[in-house]
C-alpha cells in the first residue's frame, strides 16, 4: 500500500505534463537496445551550455541559446538553457551511452525545470575532461515512429567520418564551420554543417542562376544561397551580411 501511495505522489508531481513523443513501447525498445553505446560523429557544428535549471548535465545544441525553443516559462516565452560554455565543431566523434524516452516514470526524475516530455539522448564527447556532466541532445517534439526518431537522429549524428567532407573547404570556410558562423561564398553543405539544417527551403529560378533562401524554426536566421553558395544571411547572433552587388 506504502508504495502504491508513494508510485502515485511520484506521478502527481509531473502535473499535466504529457509526453510529446508518441513511438510505440516496443520500437522504444529495439531503438535503445540498437544505439545504446552506438558510435557516431556530430553532423552538425554544436554548442555545449547548461542545462536549465538541472546542474548534473549540460545542453547540446545546434542553435545558439538565445534562441533555443525547447521549453516555456510561467510567462509563456522561451527559457534559455544559460550561456555557451563551448563549441565542439561538426565532425567531432561521439558515444551514445543512454537514450531516454519520456515515459511518466522517466519525467518524473527529471528535474522540473527542464524540457521533461521530450527524447534525451546521453552522449560522450571526444575532447570532454573526465568526470564532466553528461552532454544531452534533446530531440525535437512529434516523433510518432521509429523511423521519425532515426531521421531526426541522422539530423544530428551521422556515423560517416566528416573529415574528407571538411578537407573540401578552404581554410576559411572550415573555420567558421568550428565557431557555427556563417560567411559569404561559402557552400550550402558547409552551411548546413555550421548552422544545421533549415526548416524551409524556398526555390526559385533567376535569370539562369538557382536562388534558395532557407529559413530556420527559431525564426530568426535566414539565408539566401545563389547556385549553391552564401550571398546574404541574417540572425547570426544578431548580425547580418550580404555580398555585394
Amino acid at each position: 500500500m506504502t508504495r502504491l501511495i508513494a508510485a502515485a505522489g511520484l506521478l502527481l508531481l509531473c502535473g499535466c505534463v504529457t509526453a510529446q513523443v508518441a513511438i510505440p513501447p516496443t520500437q522504444v525498445a529495439d531503438l535503445e537496445r540498437s544505439l545504446n553505446g552506438d558510435e557516431r560523429f556530430l553532423r552538425v557544428s554544436m554548442f555545449l551550455t547548461p542545462f536549465f535549471g538541472d546542474a548534473t548535465r549540460r545542453l547540446l545544441t545546434p542553435v545558439p541559446p538565445e534562441l533555443v525553443r525547447l521549453l516555456d516559462g510561467t510567462d509563456g516565452k522561451p527559457l534559455k538553457p544559460g550561456a555557451v560554455e563551448r563549441t565542439f565543431p561538426a565532425g567531432t566523434k561521439v558515444r551514445i551511452t543512454k537514450v531516454e524516452f519520456p515515459s511518466a516514470w522517466v519525467m518524473t526524475e527529471r528535474v522540473l525545470y527542464t524540457p521533461r516530455s521530450l527524447v534525451w539522448l546521453y552522449l560522450e564527447v571526444a575532447g570532454t575532461p573526465p568526470h564532466s556532466p553528461p552532454a544531452v541532445l534533446v530531440l525535437r517534439p512529434g516523433l510518432k515512429t521509429d523511423q521519425d526518431f532515426l531521421a531526426e537522429l541522422e539530423r544530428h549524428l551521422t556515423r560517416e567520418d566528416q573529415s574528407r567532407r571538411l578537407e573540401g573547404f578552404s581554410d576559411g570556410v572550415r573555420e567558421a564551420i568550428r565557431t557555427k558562423a556563417a560567411v559569404i561564398d561559402m557552400p550550402a553543405e558547409a552551411l548546413e554543417m555550421a548552422w544545421g539544417y533549415p526548416d524551409s527551403k524556398r526555390i526559385d529560378l533567376v535569370d539562369t542562376q538557382r536562388k534558395e533562401t532557407w529559413r530556420w524554426g527559431d525564426g530568426a536566421r535566414t539565408a539566401t544561397l545563389l547556385d549553391g553558395r552564401l550571398t546574404a544571411f541574417t540572425g547570426a547572433n544578431g548580425a547580418s551580411s550580404a555580398s555585394s552587388p
